[in-house]
């Protein structure tokens, strides 16, 4: 009967967080990041740099001793890990062919949202967007570097930590959604600034730091509302356009 309850699932039907169109758990949204994993430390190989955020490649290198074979054997054994785990779940179903392809589209469509966004704003200050790369190579692959780590350094780590910190203190309450909508604010603001710090860091220019604010609250969004994985492959594949395709 209509609003009685919860339907009962059909044996052998996939939970309703495997469903391609709904929000994914933790484990799942790796797994479906996982070909952008592989494919950026595979690439990052042949690099003399690296994203500023990326743990993880110096480790591998250490790891194989500086051999290239040995690397990409560990990087795809790594991406196959995840595969392997969600297989033995019983929820192999989870990265189907279909579901991979429509996160991809999912994730083109925000992209260009979000260039919209920023331009809007950046066109309403007077300003100018940031300037593309003209290595497709490097830029293909520190794109993809950029939408897998600094996903995790600013949409998990830094604002999902503080978020999970204003709902324990403050409650889900008015205040504590006026509390985080304003972290995420702060949040947006050094996800931009982060890309001015360091050696490989731009110069400043606030053209380029309002446009990456903007992007970083819509990323945000994004990942709130939609999860992990999208917001990966939107922040890869807006990097690919801004500074490759454009």
């Amino acid at each position: 009967m209509l609003g009685a309850g919860p339907e009962l699932a059909r044996p052998g039907a996939a939970p309703a967080g495997d469903k391609p169109t709904a929000k994914s758990d933790a484990l799942t949204d790796l797994a479906l990041t996982m070909p952008i994993f592989v494919l950026y430390h595979l690439g990052v190989a042949f690099l003399p740099i690296r994203n500023a955020a990326d743990p993880v490649t110096a480790e591998l290198r250490a790891l194989a001793k500086h051999s290239l074979p040995l690397y990409a054997g560990l990087t795809v054994a790594v991406g196959a890990a995840f595969v392997l785990v969600l297989s033995i779940l019983g929820r192999g179903h989870a990265l189907q062919t279909r579901r991979f392809a429509l996160l991809a589209a999912e994730g083109a469509l925000y992209a260009i949202l979000m260039r919209f966004a920023g331009a809007y704003v950046v066109g309403s200050l007077r300003l100018g967007p940031p300037a593309a790369s003209n290595d497709i190579f490097t830029g293909v692959v520190m794109s993809l570097g950029a939408g897998f780590y600094e996903e995790i350094a600013f949409r998990v780590g830094l604002y999902g930590l503080g978020a999970l910190g204003i709902k324990f203190f403050f409650g889900r309450g008015v205040q504590g959604v006026v509390l985080m909508v304003g972290w995420a604010v702060v949040a947006a603001a050094v996800f931009s600034g982060w890309h001015y710090v360091g050696s490989l860091g731009d110069p400043w220019n606030l053209p380029s730091f309002v446009f990456r604010m903007v992007c970083g609250l819509v990323l945000t969004a994004i990942y709130v509302f939609r999860g992990f994985a999208p917001a990966v492959w939107t922040h890869a594949l807006y990097d690919v356009w801004v500074l490759v395709l454009r």
